[in-house]
């Protein structure tokens, strides 16, 4: 696999769990300095997002998140994403997440956008 560099990126995410808060809607602005990455994200129902992981392997990477949503609710907590590159050369995260607050999972696809 090649050399993934999600810095300066847009993502979105297509694909939600019912659990999930984000959406479409939810544009995430990566950052990467070697290893880590950081992003920040809002739209839909989240307010403010923030996201701080790196990456483990050429395709999954781990990340912690907290975000404010819309009616004001504070939540948190981590994910592990496999990492897919489309045939368009795009970056595709398929997400693992567990809300720290109540320990529900479930899978949001989140993709770079064009």
């Amino acid at each position: 696999m090649r050399e993934i560099n999600f810095h300066n990126k847009k993502f979105n995410a297509p694909k939600t769990a019912p659990n999930g808060v984000i959406n479409h809607e939810t544009i995430f602005e990566f950052e990467q300095n070697d290893d880590a990455i950081i992003a920040k994200y809002s739209g839909g129902k989240i307010k403010a997002g923030y996201l701080i992981g790196r990456i483990i392997s050429d395709n999954r990477f781990e990340f912690r998140f907290t975000q404010m949503h819309t009616d004001g609710i504070l939540d948190g907590g981590h994910s592990f994403c496999d990492i897919k590159i489309l045939d368009n050369g795009r970056i595709r995260l398929i997400e693992h997440f567990e809300w720290q607050s109540i320990g529900e999972k479930g899978e949001n696809i989140i993709e770079e956008l064009e």
